[in-house]
């Protein structure tokens, strides 16, 4: 398949926003009818996925996002980026390193899908109680994560 550069550059757009936690910047790669779905939020669409980055940016504590390998065809793409931050529930550091892939509408990102091991984010993020008891901590980090995403989303009006 052919490069789309154009696609290529929705991508590289989205991380670059991404990386000065600029949450209107990365909303404009998205389509309207945006899908997000990772380990922790899964199928987001519409508001709760631009939401969801929004919150995301809005708490960032000594962030840092390095991203690269960014491929794109007219219908679908991929990059491997890289996520360095401090737990704001623990205080503890993470890195944390996802797949991305895309698919394209319109001219943006219609389908958006993060992967990455989410037992090994728990135990960075949460040190000996996230090896010891790590299922538990991965469906509570998934509940509160949710949870306090719809609290945003209330206390925004959208």
């Amino acid at each position: 398949m052919t490069e789309n550069i154009e696609n290529k550059k929705l991508i590289e757009n989205f991380y670059t926003s991404f990386q000065k936690l600029d949450a209107e910047g990365m909303k404009k790669s998205y389509h309207e009818n945006i899908k997000f779905s990772d380990p922790v939020f899964s199928n987001l669409s519409g508001i709760k996925a631009t939401s969801m980055w929004e919150m995301l940016c809005s708490e960032a504590k000594e962030f840092k996002l390095t991203f690269k390998d960014v491929t794109a065809t007219d219908t679908e793409g991929t990059a491997y980026w890289e996520a360095n931050y401090k737990f704001s529930i623990t205080g503890k550091y993470v890195t944390n390193k996802i797949n991305a892939k895309f698919k394209f509408e319109d001219g943006k990102i219609i389908d958006h899908k993060d992967d990455f091991d989410f037992s090994l984010w728990v135990k960075q993020a949460f040190g000996l109680f996230g090896k010891l008891f790590n299922g538990f901590l991965q469906k509570k980090v998934k509940a509160g994560a949710m949870k306090n995403l719809e609290k945003y989303i209330l206390k925004k009006n959208y």
